[in-house]
């Protein structure tokens, strides 16, 4: 079975192009607005629309995604907060393991009540280690996993925690500071893990600007994900 949208991430890893994803959480956007945003989005030249937020009440995902679909052809990814967050409406799901914590409802216990209606699914599913990394503020992702992320410093339990998810069969690394981080992960955690894995990285979480954006890129990020600074219209990539 062929899955274009990890395809295309792998690709252009091993050519050296890079990605851009902008991050929406339905909780934040009106559907109203689905238009507009969209519009912004092309402007961008984005390759991705991940859609997902830690809050969302039940249904609204699937509205707001169905929403989109109507409105672009940019391939959508789900980024669910909770396993409720699933719909056929988007292209493709990052199948997430919280691997910088030690709580199993989100290393195991959401993916398995994810599994009934995964099975019936038309999404590509893309197993993805996801390592939370100190940003600086107490993010919604930390209260809702309840787990203690990776301090900035801590290099090396950095890259042994992203080696470990390769070596368990994941696709993709997510590095993550943190909806509205005030410090976007590091340029030197970037390049080490990128170094030590075989596997695209996304990384994500406090980039408000170009320059960010590039050194990210610059150290060996894939995909950046922006998603706050999109939400305040604060990043133009110009």
């Amino acid at each position: 079975m062929t899955k274009p949208l990890l395809n295309l991430i792998q690709s252009a890893s091993k050519k050296g192009e890079k990605l851009l994803a902008i991050l929406l959480d339905p909780d934040k956007s009106s559907p109203n607005e689905i238009s507009f945003i969209v519009k912004r989005i092309e402007k961008l030249k984005a390759d991705f629309i991940f859609v997902g937020g830690s809050f969302v009440e039940d249904g609204v995902t699937a509205s707001f995604v169905k929403k989109l679909r109507e409105n672009t052809t940019i391939p959508i990814v789900l980024f669910p907060g909770d396993y409720s967050q699933v719909t056929n409406y988007a292209n493709g799901l990052l199948f997430l393991s919280l691997l910088s914590g030690r709580n199993p409802e989100y290393l195991i216990e959401q993916q398995i009540k994810a599994v009934p209606f995964l099975k019936n699914s038309t999404l590509e599913i893309i197993p993805t280690g996801y390592i939370l990394i100190d940003g600086g503020t107490n993010s919604s992702v930390l209260k809702v996993s309840k787990t203690t992320p990776i301090p900035q410093e801590n290099i090396e339990l950095a890259v042994a925690t992203a080696v470990a998810g390769m070596y368990k069969g994941k696709q993709l690394i997510y590095l993550e500071a943190g909806s509205g981080a005030k410090q976007a992960v590091n340029y030197k955690l970037i390049s080490e893990v990128k170094k030590n894995i075989s596997i695209p990285l996304i990384v994500g979480g406090g980039i408000k600007s170009t320059e960010q954006l590039n050194n990210a890129y610059k150290n060996g990020a894939d995909l950046v994900v922006i998603g706050t600074a999109f939400e305040n219209n604060n990043f133009n990539n110009e």
